[in-house]
């Protein structure tokens, strides 16, 4: 069985967004566009409302000091789900929808706490995803443990706008500094406080000094830094925001370069004031030094509406050629039956040089309604191409239906060009519509991207197969934040069979899924043999498939009830004496209201690349917020010519992968072969009982504070509640579920030209060190020749006393000899051992290494990050009394605790 969150824990609909542009802007200092969404299975409370504008307001000012005046919120949207009551108030929403959002407010991530926290997995620079808050934590008092909620928002804030990332890190909360001080990971080391250890038991904790760890020559496991609440440090909001001092980031002159945290990692040792001036906000922007504080933000107020979406389906002369027009039938008949949420309203125009309304909105409810469409889909291909007035007649058929334009949607497929398009960019905009596009084949209009571009709308590349254009109109889902009516799809499968010849398939159905099953077969000249079989061996054959009234060559199963869960096996046999295409699709949804499905959502991390700019292919799977682990994730990217590169996705927190085991699978993608647009389809499988899910708590989060020392006293907040390590993860069922990413474009490749000849090898982001007797052991994950695909050809390590001399004069420190030391396939774990020569090690010598990879052509990888290694002899342990029992204000012996000193 899948890992099952109980509704009492875990009530959120969840639709999780994928990388979106961020539609905030930044003049004149102010930020305009912020979207906050109110995901619709939070019950309605106006406080939840008051709050959300009291954090904001409170953020606004303070984000204008710790940008030293450069920037403030102006403008906010709250958008209101559905399912809260209508008040005057609240406003029509234009293009704004909860899975663009850059604020939701759903339930927690998981039982365990209220955590905020960015989905952040880009590099470093690059925008995150969003910025999740819990109702809980907007509506009770967390004041002692993050601090003011606009503090708060402002730490997120930095991960979502601006890419930095945490100064702290709770897996390695302490690290040997250069003077061979113990530490806390921190940004700035001038934050003072205690180190202790704390036993809870029910209201009474016990709480004595921190014992050495004689392996690591550190402190031991759950030994926690307690902040002073008095400090006069004003660095660092990605530290602790929480105490009053702090007010800024940490700048060149404060930034703590030797911390092992995700900021140093990701952003080569830059302090977050580097990275945020070097932000495309801040770059040509000045202080405001003619006011005190900036104006208060304004806020809109938006209520969701029921969804509104037509079809503008291109039916021109071109449409005949290679059967498209079949095929956009085929698959716009699939999105009705299939895809589509019940209780949308739905219309259709078809256009070629002109174009006609074929149906206004109609209400698609569970009694067949979507045949009074179906039934106008066109027959004929003849004609110009005016995607113009196949927009207005869009438009049209929206408003005579009594709806607005402003947030409905239309979803518009062309194969043809049209350089007239542009002459209705200025009507698209000022409807408020959402365009969908869909170019299919290589002629598409070359500006049709531009249309969702600017109304926020998706947008896909099909080349000529079926399967392309089903898993574009597969994606078009609801933007409300409900994932119950989601269509998920498992299989989308394209198979060439001969003559008179069997093909045989499996889909797993799992358990978070199984309402509302189709199986669809779509053949290119005859209708093939179909043997359907359940996993308790019922079977469905050619007869139980029904075909459709429109001779558009599908026919399709709906499984009765909640599909067993266990493998589905098919057979399909090509009856016709010749070779035939054949497709196989499977679409289901979650099986009920208290079971959350697993998902996968794709996107690269921008839409356009010019050569040689790599790019990078992200795949999200999981459960609610859940990462779920340990399954095979590719990515098949395609060209305007057809030509396929199939790549292994990884979550292995190396190469383009942010953070290990968190459910984010990522890989460089180099294989450029032509300009033009590429689409992306991802596939994630789970397969004989690997897939997991994690129950750890997200990175780039607000850190959730233990308790302070005040006036000599330790004040302890109640204690976090943790995952114990033996349930961090769960086992889940096998699944199968695929998901199409929006379409890119390439510009800039040379003709004849060769990839693998013009990038290095990946940089090494995970290098470790430690001393094993008087000898140094390196351990990394292997880049590849073309950053993270294939195989280096060498490496070299280099080893210094200094930091700094390491880090800014990597080739003139001492070299290491690696002749034996032969790399491995990108993606393995590398380890290599050697005994520092020519320098004398004694107790606490800290050597810190790096390390380059090479290949033949001279080209040569980025430097590492640095690892340290320290040689440590551990002390005898001196007998430690405990520190007192009261939970409320434990008293604090000065000499029997290590004060954290500074290093600079």
């Amino acid at each position: 069985m899948l890992f099952s969150l109980k509704v009492i824990f875990f009530l959120s609909l969840l639709l999780l967004p994928v990388l979106k542009s961020s539609w905030v802007t930044l003049s004149n200092n102010g930020y305009d566009g912020i979207v906050i969404a109110i995901n619709p299975s939070v019950p309605e409370d106006e406080k939840l409302i008051q709050n959300i504008k009291a954090m904001v307001t409170e953020a606004s000012t303070y984000l204008f000091y710790a940008t030293k005046r450069r920037a403030y919120f102006r403008n906010v949207s709250i958008l209101i789900p559905m399912t809260w009551k209508s008040k005057p108030e609240y406003l029509m929403p234009k293009q704004e929808s909860y899975d663009q959002a850059d604020v939701i407010v759903a339930d927690p991530y998981l039982k365990y706490g209220d955590d905020p926290y960015t989905l952040q997995y880009g590099q470093c620079g690059e925008k995150g995803q969003y910025i999740h808050f819990t109702p809980n934590f907007l509506l009770t008092n967390n004041l002692p443990i993050y601090g003011p909620r606009g503090r708060v928002f402002v730490h997120e804030w930095a991960h979502l706008r601006w890419g930095i990332f945490d100064e702290y890190n709770e897996d390695r909360p302490f690290y040997i500094s250069r003077r061979n001080t113990i530490e806390a990971t921190r940004c700035s080391t001038h934050i003072t406080g205690t180190n202790v250890v704390r036993n809870c038991k029910k209201d009474s904790c016990i709480t004595r000094q921190c014992r050495y760890d004689s392996k690591t020559g550190l402190y031991e496991a759950k030994c926690t830094f307690i902040p002073n609440r008095s400090q006069t440090a004003k660095e660092s909001i990605m530290f602790m925001q929480n105490l009053e001092s702090v007010a800024e980031f940490c700048t060149e002159e404060t930034h703590n370069t030797e911390a092992p945290n995700l900021q140093n990692k990701m952003c080569n040792h830059k302090s977050t004031w580097n990275i945020i001036m070097h932000s495309e906000d801040f770059q040509h922007l000045s202080p405001m030094t003619e006011i005190n504080s900036p104006p208060h933000p304004t806020f809109s107020l938006l209520k969701s509406k029921q969804r509104v979406v037509c079809l503008v389906l291109d039916k021109s002369g071109s449409m005949a050629a290679e059967d498209r027009l079949f095929r956009m039938n085929q698959a716009a008949e699939l999105y009705l039956i299939q895809i589509i949420e019940k209780g949308s309203l739905v219309g259709m125009v078809t256009f070629d040089s002109y174009a006609q309304i074929q149906n206004n909105l109609i209400k698609i409810t569970e009694d067949n309604t979507y045949q009074k469409i179906t039934a106008n889909l066109p027959q004929e291909a003849s004609g110009g191409t005016s995607i113009c007035n196949g927009l207005k007649a869009g438009f049209q058929a929206i408003s005579q239906s009594n709806q607005s334009t402003l947030g409905s949607e239309i979803i518009l497929l062309t194969d043809g060009e049209d350089n007239q398009i542009s002459l209705c960019f200025e009507e698209v905009r000022q409807s408020g519509a959402i365009i969908h596009t869909i170019a299919l084949g290589p002629s598409a209009e070359k500006e049709l991207e531009t249309l969702s571009n600017m109304t926020r709308g998706h947008r896909f590349y099909a080349h000529n197969d079926i399967n392309g254009l089903i898993d574009a109109f597969s994606r078009i889902s609801s933007r409300s934040g409900s994932i119950f009516q989601q269509a998920l799809q498992l299989e989308s499968k394209t198979l060439n069979i001969s003559e008179k010849k069997w093909v045989n398939g499996t889909v797993p159905v799992d358990s978070t899924v199984g309402n509302d099953t189709f199986f669809v077969v779509t053949w290119t000249i005859q209708k093939p043999e179909i043997i359907l079989q359940s996993p308790k061996g019922k079977k469905y054959t050619t007869s139980d498939f029904q075909e459709d009234k429109l001779n558009i060559r599908s026919a399709r199963l709906r499984i009765p009830g909640i599909a067993e869960t266990g493998t589905w096996t098919y057979s399909l046999r090509n009856n016709h004496a010749q070779s035939q295409l054949l497709t196989v699709t499977v679409t289901t949804r979650a099986r009920s209201p208290t079971t959350l499905p697993v998902i996968a959502t794709a996107h690269m991390n921008r839409n356009t690349a010019h050569y040689p700019s790599p790019m990078i292919v992200y795949a999200r799977v999981s459960q609610g917020f859940l990462p779920v682990l340990g399954i095979n994730v590719t990515a098949i990217i395609e060209n305007e010519d057809g030509h396929q590169v199939t790549l292994e996705l990884w979550d292995n927190g190396a190469g383009a992968d942010t953070v290990k085991n968190d459910g984010i699978y990522s890989r460089y993608f180099t294989d450029y072969h032509g300009n033009g647009r590429h689409s992306l389809k991802v596939h994630a499988q789970a397969r004989k009982n690997t897939a997991r899910l994690s129950l750890r708590q997200q990175q780039n989060k607000a850190l959730y504070i233990p308790g302070y020392v005040e006036n000599g006293k330790i004040i302890l907040n109640s204690p976090k509640p943790e995952v114990k390590d033996d349930v961090a993860e769960a086992q889940i069922d096998d699944f199968s579920r695929l998901t199409s990413g929006e379409s890119f474009t390439v510009s800039g490749v040379p003709p004849n030209s060769n990839p693998s000849q013009v990038f290095p090898p990946g940089k090494i982001v995970d290098l470790e060190a430690k001393f094993q007797g008087d000898r140094i052991q390196l351990s990394w994950t292997a880049p590849g020749k073309v950053l993270d695909k294939g195989r280096a050809d060498s490496y070299i390590i280099r080893i210094s006393k200094s930091f700094r001399n390491l880090q800014e004069d990597f080739d003139k420190a001492t070299l290491i000899n690696t002749s034996g030391l032969i790399p491995k396939e990108a993606g393995s774990v590398e380890n290599f051992e050697f005994k520092p020569e020519r320098s004398k090690t004694e107790n606490g010598t800290t050597f810190y290494i790096a390390i380059q990879a090479t290949r033949e052509t001279s080209l040569t990888s980025e430097v590492s990050n640095i690892a340290q290694a320290t040689k440590f002899i551990p002390p005898p342990e001196p007998s430690i009394p405990d520190l007192g029992t009261n939970i409320s204000a434990i008293g604090l012996v000065v000499f029997g605790l290590a004060v954290i000193s500074y290093i600079f």
